[in-house]
């Protein structure tokens, strides 16, 4: 089988992988467009580190069918097959040097001739001056740019990526965020990338589909997500969302007036996604302002009335609020330190108020997760 004239598309038809009883990836479809940057996004055990060893040959599926361009690569060897995964272990040779670690596969291939193209890679990855030191020399950063530079010096269709910044601390993480990102524009090749981790997945991912329980939630640009999610799981996972309870109302042409406990909320008719009668709506916190209780809105504003702060969390570039509604319900409000306005403290009354475009609505209800003690703002772990 030629796979070397494989294109770097990727298109998973009704995949699905058992472990005995258990569904560890239920249905799969999805096409992977050939250079793109596509993200795996979810919590353990949602499916997405299966799918890439599907996609990898690690794993046999159960059914379904695994192509790259037009080639069937569902049943083929993982060595026959034109990609390469990097792992968030790096999995370097300890006992070769930076420079052969990276010769490794080419060596591997019968190609003697490899320093043009060893040296290439190492320049893309910004690490041909520590060539000739051994991994136990260099810090987790450096590891995985070599980890990096030795699957991509194969040339391979398309380059799998496990969880790779997993074990990074917080800021070198957000640095090689930037990096793959641009290695990928350089080298061109479709990169599938796997994390739970939603800012690492919206940074990177020209195109991110968010799993639960073995099933694609939602596909699409991390804008649309974000701003349009489509289920309460991607709502509280990408990002947090503050979701009520309400009655829809009488349509008023391009708007939707919903009774939220009492409280009119007018949602855009074309970001309601549901025709149920009894829905949920939904609003970022940081796009709800937090005004004094006597304090009037601009009309056409959404408003909120009857709000007590809760709970005051400072974290340098926003203050996070917590208040608590008169129905019971705590919601979460970001706003931003501009230093232009006066906090409010624990306990103060308060209206919250947002533009109508900011809200969008969907199915759902009370067992969406909304309760007196724990408040719907969920963040991604």
């Amino acid at each position: 089988m030629a796979v070397s004239t494989a294109s770097g598309e990727v298109r998973l038809h009704g995949l699905v992988k058992r472990f005995g009883a258990f569904t560890a990836v239920d249905d799969v479809s999805l096409a992977i467009p050939e250079g793109s940057f596509f993200a795996l996004l979810g919590p353990s055990g949602c499916g997405k580190t299966t799918t890439l060893r599907m996609i990898a040959g690690l794993d046999e599926p159960t059914a379904g069918t695994i192509q790259l361009g037009e080639l069937d690569i569902t049943h083929e060897r993982p060595y026959r097959r034109p990609v390469n995964t990097v792992f968030q272990s790096y999995a370097l040779f300890p006992h070769l040097d930076v420079f052969e670690n990276v010769a490794f596969g080419l060596r591997r291939r019968g190609i003697r001739k490899v320093r043009a193209e060893v040296d290439a890679a190492l320049d893309l990855v910004q690490m041909r001056h520590l060539a000739r030191r051994k991994p136990t020399q260099l810090s987790g950063g450096q590891q995985q740019r070599i980890a990096l530079a030795r699957a991509v010096v194969n040339k391979p269709r398309v380059l799998l990526l496990d969880e790779p910044l997993g074990a990074l601390d917080l800021k070198l993480r957000r640095q090689m965020q930037i990096e793959l990102k641009r290695i990928q524009t350089e080298v061109g090749i479709t990169f599938v990338h796997v994390t739970h981790d939603q800012e690492e997945a919206m940074t990177m991912a020209d195109t991110v589909a968010v799993m639960n329980h073995g099933r694609i939630e939602q596909l699409g640009p991390p804008a649309d997500l974000y701003e349009s999610p489509r289920t309460t799981f991607v709502a509280n996972f990408v990002g947090q969302s503050n979701l009520l309870t309400g009655l829809r109302g009488p349509s008023l042409g391009a708007e939707m007036p919903v009774d939220c406990h009492g409280q009119t909320v007018i949602v855009p008719s074309r970001r309601c996604l549901t025709t149920q009668d009894h829905l949920l709506v939904g609003v970022r916190p940081e796009k709800v302002r937090l005004l004094p209780a006597d304090a009037s809105l601009p009309p056409g504003h959404n408003c909120l009335v009857g709000g007590v702060v809760r709970d005051v969390s400072y974290t340098g570039v926003s203050t996070q609020y917590l208040v608590r509604m008169p129905w019971g319900q705590d919601l979460s409000v970001f706003l931003q330190n501009s230093g232009t306005a006066r906090p409010f403290a624990a306990g103060a009354s308060v209206t919250l108020g947002w533009e109508p475009e900011h809200t969008f609505g969907m199915a759902g209800d009370a067992a969406a997760g909304i309760s007196r003690d724990q408040p719907v703002a969920v963040q991604a772990g």
